[in-house]
């Protein structure tokens, strides 16, 4: 065993001498198939501005059971693979105030954020059983590959949980990131405090999982990103507005309820898919705008104060078995027109193919909303940005689904050719079907309601 200096480089197996060290320049493995094991060792650094551990072009390095306070990130690993991080205890890194600005979730990797964890270029690593809680960020990975992230604590987080830019073809699985949020605060001056007037943001992009530019082909499967200023924030086109696309990855079993905001946002993004995971007493369960070919199965979906299932001019959507009950509204799909995308997402310009089938919606505001020109699916959008033909949603079918016990169960609103099929539609207090300039209806064998053409 040794005892940590000023500056150590590890370059054999190393185990330390436990205790707590002031090492303000951290350690180097400077080494290929090392492992140093931290023996419970506390090492320490100086003004949260240097690494803990740095890991540079290595291979096959192994690094577990240290503690790690006070540096920028903890440990760093760039360019290298088949590293192992294990039981480690990191905290107290680098971090923009709490309740001060709303994040950027586009930080390059050079200009990154502070956090526990921080993988640039990485292929093959695990990242277990590791508890990187109470700071800004706890995992941070950038250009990664073949990632196997399990059982990490990184709750009470004031930034990201865990999170993704360019990472592709990993594993993210029980992992805890609940309580990720923080507040911006907006026109809170001392006259304003009093007079109770004061406002500001609940979130600020803060979220238990962030997963942008071209994230692709991941497992997010048993995780727990509750009461997060997101749960699941996914964004597939940048703020310059090129596209980068999280595509093809998988959600399931996960819980993410109780945002303020959203549980599960996935924009701009093809071929995701959602099953079984909680989306409860958030502001909206799903938030999916411009997104194409994705899947939601079996999700739960309650108590959510604006909708269950939130798109705007999404693209051949499957919502097939889910529970929406006690929601504003429980599937809310609306075309609006948007200038540089009208151009640039023709495919996107409405709400189009979709299927809704076997779903239960029960004792919602209104059970399935369908509609054209609207700002968040209720607010009609100005009258020089409406009445586009390319807006009105068209050739959309709902399908065996149970709709009872609703305000309205169904409302098309400038809708063309919609489905309406085998459907349980009743007991629905104002309305079962209503419909607003809605173009073809086709209504067949719903029970509650009678069959043919509107």
């Amino acid at each position: 065993m040794i005892r940590p200096g000023e500056v150590l480089t590890i370059t054999a197996d190393t185990r330390l001498e436990p205790g707590t060290y002031l090492v303000p320049k951290g350690v180097s493995i400077a080494a290929d198939n090392v492992t140093l094991d931290g023996n419970g060792a506390t090492l320490i650094g100086d003004g949260r501005n240097q690494t803990g551990i740095a890991v540079n072009g290595r291979k096959n390095v192994t690094i577990r059971n240290v503690t790690l306070r006070e540096y920028k990130h903890g440990i760093v690993v760039r360019d290298s693979r088949g590293v192992g991080l294990t039981n480690n205890r990191i905290s107290a890194t680098g971090e923009v105030p709490a309740n001060t600005v709303f994040l950027d979730i586009w930080l390059p990797g050079e200009k990154a954020y502070g956090g526990a964890i921080l993988l640039e270029r990485v292929e093959d690593a695990e990242v277990c059983d590791n508890d990187i809680q109470h700071q800004q960020n706890g995992l941070l990975t950038y250009y990664c590959n073949k990632l196997t992230i399990r059982g990490n604590l990184a709750n009470y987080n004031s930034g990201f949980g865990i999170h993704l830019f360019n990472t592709c073809d990993s594993v993210f699985e029980g992992n805890f990131c609940d309580f990720c949020c923080r507040y911006e605060p907006r026109d809170e001056t001392p006259e304003s405090v009093r007079a109770n007037e004061a406002h500001g943001h609940m979130g600020g992009d803060a979220t238990g999982f962030l997963i942008v530019h071209n994230s692709r082909r991941n497992v997010f499967r048993g995780n727990y990103a509750r009461l997060g200023g997101d749960g699941f924030f996914l964004g597939g086109r940048t703020p310059g507005n090129a596209a980068a696309g999280c595509d093809d990855n998988l959600f399931e079993n996960n819980d993410a309820s109780l945002s303020p905001n959203i549980a599960f946002e996935a924009t701009f993004s093809t071929g995701n898919r959602f099953l079984n995971n909680r989306a409860d007493r958030c502001n909206y369960g799903f938030w999916l705008g411009f997104s194409s070919e994705n899947t939601l199965e079996g999700n739960r979906c309650i108590m959510n104060r604006q909708a269950g299932v939130a798109c705007e001019n999404g693209r051949a959507l499957v919502v097939r078995g889910n529970d929406f009950q006690r929601n504003g509204t429980g599937i809310l799909l609306w075309s609006k027109y948007v200038e540089p995308w009208f151009a640039d997402l023709p495919e996107n310009r409405t709400i189009h193919h979709w299927t809704i089938e076997g779903n239960t919606l029960t004792r919602n505001g209104t059970g399935l909303s369908l509609a054209a020109d609207r700002d968040h699916g209720i607010r009609p959008m100005p009258a020089e940005v409406s009445g586009k033909p390319e807006l009105r949603p068209h050739d959309n079918t709902i399908i065996g689904n149970d709709i009872q016990d609703n305000r309205v169960g169904v409302h098309l609103a400038a809708a063309d050719r919609t489905y309406i099929e085998k459907n349980t539609i009743s007991r629905n207090v104002e309305a079962n079907v209503r419909r607003d300039d809605a173009g073809e209806t086709m209504l067949r064998n719903n029970l509650g309601l009678a069959g043919g053409y509107l």
